[in-house]
């Protein structure tokens, strides 16, 4: 490359880096805290209050699932029941359930899952089967290993209800040990908050979407208006997907911060994270090798040009890349505040770079390798997958072209 090229490829990079982060830095900023003291309340002033059951699917979560229940059962919020759905598990998942449900004052009902039938997922079956078994104003859907604090349920209903959202998420506080850990969950935040754009997903003629498996709160009518999880049975990534449905169907949708009122461990070191993605990366690429190949060039020359540029490049050449590089630690000094992370890891970006590039070339050949996406124990077949999510999506795109209609009409 001549002078010229450098400068101009660092031009480029350095300019859209600086607008993607102060994008995101404000962006995020614009995000309600329902920790903040206007959300200390129920729902309603007076009368009674809307009921919520809160939805935990599970598969041998035997050593965090009682923490999890614990805390919910500790939940100050009144109208509140519990299902918690043992999905085969062949660990201690189930008898933790049964033992804490005995003494749950009839709070926590316990459902026990065999076997899913054709056609679905484990998880997304688990979840369908936990919220058939209640008729509550809304429904929470969350994992095992989630951990609340006793006003998270009674503060995020009184904003869903004082906002008439029909679909909230909040951003779980990740849990974070060791230096590997805290470096790939950085990287992963800073990511998706380039690409998710949560701040925007309350506007309704935007296209952004949010969903969180740690904390999905959705009104009964929009659940069942979406078709409830039987519209989602063969979707990988059920807690985006959901929120994709949410937005796709024209319904209100809202994303807010909390700090520490949703905990959880994602992963354990940075290999955990790796294996965590190794289902999620190549069906947020929609199964598509050629997709994958491109993100794949496209993530090594986005992250890790900056860092290339600002060492070859010649003279004042290196002054985007330096820019660049500049709104990278922008972007962790933001996610610092936030999260809790240091906003030094930003000089690990290019380390975790190389090991996202890997977790989706991972995510892809053991696809390719097993003929589907391994969870948990079990194969599910890529061909099917593939058949489910094209459907869907056409599915999708009608209910948008009937939305699309009817306004134009009015």
């Amino acid at each position: 490359m001549n002078r010229w090229m450098w400068l101009a490829s660092g031009m480029l990079l350095g300019a859209d880096w600086l607008r993607r982060s102060l994008r995101t830095a404000f962006g995020m900023g614009k995000l309600a805290d329902v920790t903040s003291p206007e959300w200390d309340r129920l729902p309603r002033r007076e009368g009674g209050q809307p009921s919520i059951a809160v939805v935990v699917p599970a598969r041998n979560e035997g050593g965090t699932i009682e923490q999890c229940l614990l805390s919910l059962l500790a939940q100050d919020y009144p109208n509140l029941q519990i299902l918690a759905v043992d999905d085969r598990s062949t660990d201690a998942t189930g008898s933790v359930m049964d033992r804490i449900q005995a003494r749950s004052s009839g709070k926590l009902r316990v459902v026990h899952v065999s076997e899913p039938p054709p056609g679905w997922l484990g998880k997304t079956h688990a979840m369908w089967c936990g919220a058939r078994e209640t008729q509550s104003d809304w429904i929470l859907f969350t994992d095992g290993d989630v951990i609340f604090r006793e006003d998270a349920l009674r503060r995020t209903l009184a904003y869903a209800e004082a906002t008439l959202a029909d679909h909230l998420v909040i951003f779980p506080t990740l849990i974070m040990k060791g230096f590997g850990e805290r470096m790939m969950l950085g990287f992963f935040g800073l990511a998706s908050s380039l690409l998710l754009r949560p701040w925007r997903v309350k506007d309704p003629k935007a296209r952004d979407f949010i969903g969180a498996g740690a904390f999905n709160l959705i009104r009964r009518r929009a659940y069942e208006q979406l078709g409830t999880y039987q519209a989602l049975r063969m979707e990988v990534i059920d807690d985006l997907r959901l929120g994709g449905a949410v937005k796709g169907h024209g319904l209100k949708q809202d994303c807010v911060l909390g700090t520490d009122l949703v905990r959880v461990r994602w992963a354990e070191g940075a290999m955990g994270v790796v294996r965590n993605l190794r289902k999620n990366a190549f069906s947020l690429l929609h199964f598509n090798w050629w997709l994958a190949a491109l993100a794949t060039v496209a993530a090594s020359i986005y992250q890790l040009g900056p860092w290339v540029g600002l060492v070859a490049a010649p003279g004042v050449a290196k002054l985007g890349f330096a820019v660049a590089i500049f709104s990278i630690a922008l972007l962790y000094w933001r996610m610092g505040r936030q999260f809790g992370l240091s906003p030094w890891f930003f000089l690990t970006h290019p380390l975790s770079t190389v090991m996202f590039v890997y977790t989706l070339l991972n995510s892809a050949v053991s696809s390719l390798i097993h003929g589907g996406v391994v969870w948990r124990g079990t194969t599910y077949p890529l061909e099917e997958i593939r058949a489910f999510s094209v459907e869907r999506q056409k599915a999708l795109q009608r209910v948008r072209n009937d939305i699309q209609f009817t306004d134009n009409r009015y």
